[in-house]
This record gives C-alpha cells, sequence and structure tokens, in this order.
C-alpha cells in the first residue's frame, strides 16, 4: 500500500536522511522523502506493519507528523512554541550582554565556584546567569534534535550545534553557549520561513481545485464535497466559479479562464461538447459540465502530483553538493577538534582563546547554506514553471534544460498549427471570391475527406454577405458524388459543379494555361477572409499568383505552369472549382504555420540556442519552404520515426550541450525520448503527453518554449552562483576561525543564517521569471503556409 505523510519539520537533506533512517524498518518497502515540500511517500506491506507503526517510527526521529492534508507551510510559525522560546531566550542573551559590557558595575557576583571546569573556577554573575537562561529556554529544541541525530550516527547541523553548546557550558563559556544556541534558533525559524515561501507556491498550485462542487442530482442542485462526485454527474458552474472536475460541457455556453492548467491568458469559448479542466474560471455564462474524471485524477491534481515528486527528486547538482558536505564536515569537525586540542601546545596562548576558535570551526563545519541552495532553485523553478502553463517532471529535467544547446522541432502540430484550412482563394472569369467559396462550401459539405472539411470551415466562418444569393446554406445540393482520388461533384440548384484536382478539369477539356481573370480582380488569402476582401475585388494578391497576362479577350492567368506549381511549392493543396463549361476559381488549402513560429525561433536564437532544426516526415519542398519562413537553422525531411531518434542523436554529437526536442508527445515519442529533454506540446488532459515527457506545455502555445529556455538557464545559474558563493564564504570562515578572525556570532550569522538566507532569496527570484509574449497586436499576420 502506499502512504503519504506529511512532515513538515523535514526540510533538508539531513532531515530527510535521518526520516529515510527510521523508515528502514521490517515491511517498508519504498521510502520517497521529499524535503522541499515536507512530505514522505512510501509503501509499505500492511500485513507486516501499519500506518500507526510507520508514523511513531517518524516521530521517533525526532519529527512530527502532520495531518494528511497538510501542506507543509507553518501559518503561526513567528507565534510557534519555539519562536516565543528564542524570542525570550534573546531577551536574556540582551540582558546578559548589557550586564557584562554596558553595565558592568551593575552586574552582581551570586558566588564563585573553583575547581569545577578546565579553564579556572566559575564565577557566577548576574550576566552568566541570564545567559544560562538563554540556554536553558531555546536551547532544548537544539539538544533534543541533536539526541536523535546521535542515535541515528548523522553528522549534521544538530548533532554539531547541541555538541557546540554543550560544550561552551561545560568549559565555563556562557556567553558562547547563549549565542549559539539564540542564533542558531533565529536561524531555523528564518530557514524555515524561507522553504515555508517556497512551499507556498506548491500550495498556490493546490488550491486552484475547489473544495466543493455544486452537482445536479434530480433536478435539484447540491452542494457537496468535489471528492465525492462520482464520474458522469453533472456540475453546475456559475459566473466567477472555478471548474471543480475535469469534465465537458453539456449545456451553457461561456468564456472560461484556463490560465492556472495552460497558462493561457485569454479566456477560451467553450460550448457544448467542450472539454474543461478543474481549477479553471468561469468568466462568463453558465455551464452544465458532466464529470469526466474524479477530483483526485483532474489534470490539475496530476500537475500538482507530479510537482511535488519533482522537487524530491535529486538533480547532479544536488548530488554533488551532498558528496561534497560528506566530504566537507567531517574534515572541519577533526578541524575543529585539534584547534581547540592542539592550539595550546603547538602555537601557544590560553585554553579559553583555541577553545572558542575549535568552537567556531565546529560551527563553520555546518553545510546547510550549500545542501539547501539547490534543492530550493529546483522547487522555486518548478512551481513557477507550473503557474505559467509548463510541466517540469523533475530537478534533473530543469537543469538539463538548462544545458541545452540545440533545440529539434517537429513540424506538424508544433511549428504549424496541425489543422488545414484555406490560405488562398483565386477568383477566375467573373466570379469573386466569395462565389467560389461559397460555391466550393456548399460542394464539398457533405465530403469527409479532410480537405473539404478546411474549405467548409473557412466558408462557414466567413459567412454570407446580407442579402447574398449564393450563400452556401441556400443552394439546393442535389446529386452529390465523390470522384475517388479526383475530387466531388454536386448538381447545384440543378446545375452540375465539380470540385477537385487540376488533373480533374485536365479532363474535363479544359484550358489550365488560359484561365481568364476580371481585370479588377485579386487573391483573398487566409488573413482577409474576415475583411472586406471577400468580394473578390479588393483582394490581397498572393505571392504565388503571378501578374495576370494580357490576351485579345482580356486577361488570363496561367494555371498549369505558374499558379498552381507556386501554390504546390508552398506545401499547398490546390482545389479547382467550376461547372462543366467554365472554370470559377482555385482554392489553396495547407496546414498554416503558426503566427508566433518565426519569433519563437529568434527567441530561442537570443537565448544562446546555437542551433535550431526541424524534423519533419513531410516531403523536402514543404519542409524547406517552411524552413526559411520561420528562420531554422537546419531542415531534415521525410523522416521516419527511427530517422527522427538518429536525427536527434546527431544533433546530440554535433553540439556542447544538450539537445531539446519538441513534439506532440505521442508520434515524436521515440524523438523524444532520444534527447536529452523531450517536451510535449498541448499537454493539458492528454494523459500520454503528461505521464511520458520531461516538460510538458499544457497549451497548445508554442511561445511558452523560450520561457522553458530562459527559466532552466536562470535556474541553472542560480544553483551554480549559490553553491558558488556558500563554498566560498565557507572556506573563508573556515580558514578565518582559527587565525581568530570569525567569531561565533559571526559564525552562526554569516556562515549558517546569512548564507542560508541569501541563497533561499536568490533561488526565490525565479518565481518572479514571466514568459515573453510574442508580438501581438496589430503587427503584421503570418502569411506562411505549410
Amino acid at each position: 500500500m502506499e502512504l503519504r505523510l506529511a512532515v513538515p519539520d523535514m526540510d533538508c537533506s539531513s532531515c530527510a536522511g535521518k526520516v529515510e533512517g527510521a523508515l528502514d524498518r521490517e515491511g517498508v518497502l519504498s521510502v520517497d522523502t521529499r524535503p522541499t515540500t515536507g512530505v514522505v511517500v512510501l509503501t509499505y506491506d500492511s500485513d507486516r506493519t501499519d500506518v500507526e507503526a510507520l508514523t511513531a517510527a517518524v516521530e521517533g526521529a525526532g519529527y512530527a507528523v502532520a495531518d494528511a492534508e497538510s501542506d507543509g507551510v507553518a501559518d503561526d510559525l513567528f507565534t510557534s512554541p519555539r519562536a516565543v522560546a528564542t524570542a525570550v531566550g534573546g531577551a536574556f542573551l540582551a540582558v546578559g550582554l548589557v550586564l557584562e559590557w554596558l553595565l558592568p558595575g551593575l552586574d552582581p557576583t551570586f558566588a564563585t565556584l573553583g575547581g569545577v571546569g578546565f579553564l579556572g573556577p566559575w564565577a557566577v554573575t548576574g550576566a552568566s546567569v541570564a545567559y544560562l537562561l538563554a540556554v536553558a529556554v531555546a536551547g532544548p529544541p537544539i539538544l533534543r534534535n541533536g539526541f536523535y541525530s546521535l542515535r541515528g550516527l548523522s553528522l549534521d547541523i544538530d548533532l554539531l550545534m547541541s555538541v557546540g553548546v554543550l560544550a561552551a557550558l561545560l568549559v565555563d563559556l556562557p556567553f558562547e553557549a547563549a549565542t549559539l544556541a539564540v542564533l542558531f534558533s533565529v536561524a531555523e525559524l528564518l530557514e524555515r520561513y524561507s522553504i515555508d515561501r517556497a512551499r507556498t507556491s506548491l500550495r498556490e498550485l493546490m488550491e486552484l481545485s475547489p473544495d466543493e462542487a455544486v452537482v445536479i442530482r434530480d433536478g435539484d442542485e447540491e452542494t457537496v464535497p468535489a471528492d465525492s462526485v462520482a464520474t458522469g454527474e453533472r456540475l453546475a458552474v456559475r459566473p466567477g466559479e472555478r471548474v471543480p472536475l475535469d469534465g465537458v460541457v453539456r449545456e451553457g455556453s461561456g468564456a472560461v479562464d484556463e490560465s492556472p492548467i495552460t497558462g493561457e491568458s485569454v479566456p477560451a469559448e467553450k460550448e457544448p461538447g467542450d472539454e474543461v479542466y478543474a481549477g479553471s474560471i468561469n468568466e462568463a455564462g453558465y455551464l452544465e459540465i458532466e464529470a469526466t474524471a474524479p477530483a483526485s485524477e483532474s489534470t490539475i491534481a496530476r500537475v500538482v502530483e507530479l510537482v511535488e515528486a519533482a522537487n524530491g527528486e535529486e538533480t547532479r547538482a544536488e548530488r554533488f553538493v551532498d558528496r561534497f558536505a560528506s566530504v566537507y564536515t567531517p574534515i572541519v569537525v577533526v578541524g575543529a577538534v585539534a584547534t581547540a586540542a592542539l592550539g595550546p601546545v603547538l602555537v601557544g596562548g590560553g585554553a579559553e582563546t583555541w577553545f572558542v576558535r575549535g568552537l567556531t570551526l565546529l560551527v563553520v563545519a555546518c553545510p546547510c547554506a550549500f545542501v539547501i541552495s539547490t534543492p530550493v532553485s529546483v522547487v522555486s523553478g518548478v512551481t513557477a514553471a507550473a503557474r505559467n502553463g509548463v510541466l517540469i517532471k523533475g530537478g534533473e529535467h530543469l537543469e538539463a534544460a538548462g544545458d541545452v544547446d540545440a533545440v529539434a522541432l517537429d513540424k506538424t502540430g508544433t511549428l504549424t498549427r496541425g489543422e488545414l484550412s484555406v490560405t488562398d482563394v483565386v477568383p477566375l472569369g467573373d466570379r469573386e471570391a466569395a462565389d467560389v467559396l461559397a460555391c466550393a462550401t456548399a460542394i464539398e459539405r457533405r465530403s469527409e475527406h479532410p480537405v473539404a472539411a478546411a474549405i467548409v470551415a473557412r466558408g462557414e466562418e466567413a459567412g454570407p454577405e446580407p442579402d447574398d444569393e449564393n450563400a452556401a446554406d441556400d443552394v439546393e445540393v442535389t446529386n452529390f458524388e465523390a470522384l475517388t482520388g479526383e475530387g466531388v461533384r454536386a448538381d447545384l440548384d440543378g446545375e452540375t459543379h465539380y470540385a477537385g484536382k487540376p488533373s480533374l478539369f485536365a479532363d474535363l477539356g479544359f484550358d489550365l494555361s488560359h484561365a481568364h481573370v476580371r481585370s479588377d480582380g485579386g487573391v483573398v488569402r487566409e488573413r482577409d477572409g474576415a475583411e472586406g476582401d471577400a468580394d473578390g475585388g479588393n483582394g490581397t494578391e498572393s505571392d504565388a499568383v503571378a501578374e495576370p497576362e494580357s490576351c485579345d479577350h482580356g486577361r488570363y492567368l496561367d494555371l498549369a505552369s505558374e499558379t498552381i506549381p507556386r501554390l504546390q511549392a508552398e506545401g499547398k493543396t490546390v482545389v479547382l472549382v467550376g461547372t462543366e463549361t467554365e472554370l470559377e476559381g482555385v482554392v489553396a488549402v495547407a496546414d498554416t504555420v503558426r503566427p508566433e513560429a518565426a519569433w519563437v525561433v529568434d527567441r530561442l536564437h537570443e537565448l544562446r540556442i546555437d542551433r535550431v532544426a526541424m524534423l519533419t516526415g513531410d516531403n523536402e519542398r514543404t519542409a524547406r519552404a517552411i524552413g526559411e519562413r520561420v528562420g531554422v537553422d537546419e531542415v531534415r525531411a521525410e523522416l521516419l520515426p527511427d530517422e527522427k531518434v538518429a536525427a536527434v542523436r546527431e544533433l546530440a554529437a554535433e553540439t556542447e550541450g544538450g539537445v531539446a526536442m519538441v513534439g506532440d508527445g505521442i508520434n515524436d515519442a521515440p524523438a523524444l525520448a532520444a534527447a536529452d529533454v523531450g517536451i510535449a506540446m498541448g499537454a493539458a488532459g492528454t494523459d500520454t503527453a503528461i505521464e511520458t515527457a520531461d516538460v510538458a506545455l499544457m497549451a497548445d502555445d508554442l511561445s511558452r518554449l523560450p520561457y522553458v529556455v530562459d527559466l532552466a538557464s536562470r535556474a541553472s545559474e542560480t544553483i551554480r552562483t549559490n553553491i558558488g558563493a556558500s563554498l566560498a564564504v565557507k572556506a573563508l570562515l573556515a580558514a578565518g576561525a582559527p587565525l581568530g578572525y570569525v567569531s561565533v556570532a559571526m559564525a552562526v550569522v554569516v556562515g549558517d543564517m546569512g548564507m542560508s538566507l541569501g541563497v533561499t532569496g536568490n533561488a526565490l527570484r525565479l518565481g518572479n521569471v514571466e514568459p515573453a509574449e510574442p508580438p501581438t497586436a496589430d503587427a503584421e499576420p503570418d502569411e506562411s503556409s505549410a
């Protein structure tokens, strides 16, 4: 069985090690500790152990187990018993400092105890009593944790600080003991606060899905816990409310803000039959939704679980730090003991002086700052990405994405929209573009071919002009017939019309090299469809259509040698429309390039990606046309799935860093797996993509790709900065402590508390990285097509 335990106080790798050790017992099959989120996930044999025993084992290691639904964030951290004890201890420390240094004349001497410590007699003064009270109040949590560390044979910060406090007391150094107890307690509280800030970002994800849902049962509305809603039940969602579960709209329509899941800021219009995701916000309109998955299996629930699990995985940097700490800490501890014991003998001077220097070096031995430097960077980066519609499946993948030097992009569905649409309408004879489109729509409406579907969609999008007698919906269509491999035929208001390949019309006897056009005619491109160009008189001339030539009867186009080959060279499918006696027009259909594709490629180059390649199974001519349009560095066309894998590996061999492969997550799966980082497009609602990709762009939005590269690059830089700064400060303190340049207070404040807060604050800056948006505004639309 699987068990999830919330252990809020487990906030570092050392803590995780002690918890793992406590759970290393009979019946436990696996243990996954996630210190950055304060969670332990384990599997166990229920015949050999139970939840109570496992909980007791964790608590026996010194870590309280919270409610299973806890997010690990201490909302009352600075009013907790430890915070209060630390404050009281700090007050006693301040009293001692005042009596000893500012008002020594008021510092009473109560007694002198001789022969107790090897450093000489002890003087029991008001200051020393205040210091001892400070230790008595602030020290117990440290000593308790140190005891658990000793019992678990863990040479961690709790054990080192406990030894330091006790040793200072034994040799009559109450000020040093009080300083350690109070300042270390303050450091622990501040570090916990910093960890909580990182955990809060995950809590924000968890809070996206509402706890309650309004269910329609027997015609009545009933508010129930979201967890109790069964698949297939109807939910009512009013404007301003969050969608409680994944589902499908059955009644109503409205705009739904899906940015919590996909990162897309523009609300999506939803109608019956459309999918909606738990956590999205109904901006306008009443919706009735049929639940398609329980709350525990919603898209946002899977994202939260994967983000939480991702924060438990160690990166290469973390493994390096752990190995370094395992060597660094024992060496410095030995150095601290040697400093205290051998200093008076080898160098000379007072035993107290050298003991304090050894104690200071013992504090410096604590590796907290550089141990937490990587995990807090990972949790900050991964959760920031999730808030912006990008699911990164682990710190390892975040780190790998930061090392990418080459990006391979699939064409269909990635650089292109993956859906056919009309790109050009060329009216012939006395026809107008609207006539051609309406005629083609009427003929193709009964066809099931993808090209026909694109034409019908374009015709319906354009809509009929007022009082338009040629509107497709007003035409009587009879005798429809699909001409296998050629096109379709149907009677429109009793007259036979055709729509199909150029060869169909060549067989009908048309001279495609001499097709007359109106003297003021033009070409309607996809971008003009919603404008006034649909009348055919103000169309924008296509680059693929040459200027009409003059003849004795007006002007004409050479469809066979000029227009059709040029359209096909752009990767477009050409459909001719006409009757048995007249050519009416040309319609070109293609999978259009995403408007943001060229911007994305440029942005990747700005982010120092050396090579951007396009990998496609499409033909060379089409691939080259798209590659030139979007600005990729190289194009590899006509590739089978295994050849895409080989291409990814070739790119990896030719670059110093890693290779990221971007595809749809299903048919590009082999290439995604072969890359150092596999990035799936449009993963929201797609179980396969979410589960298999290293990185998933939840929305079908290619503009999030540069954000992934930018965030990962900054995360890698942050991790390197944190580790480097931590090691540099520790090295300086370790070198200065034996020479007397570093005090105990400085070691705690700078080496432990200061650096821990510094690396945490630096890591949390990753949460401020926002996706750059491609130019949208009234920028010139992309006219390219696939």
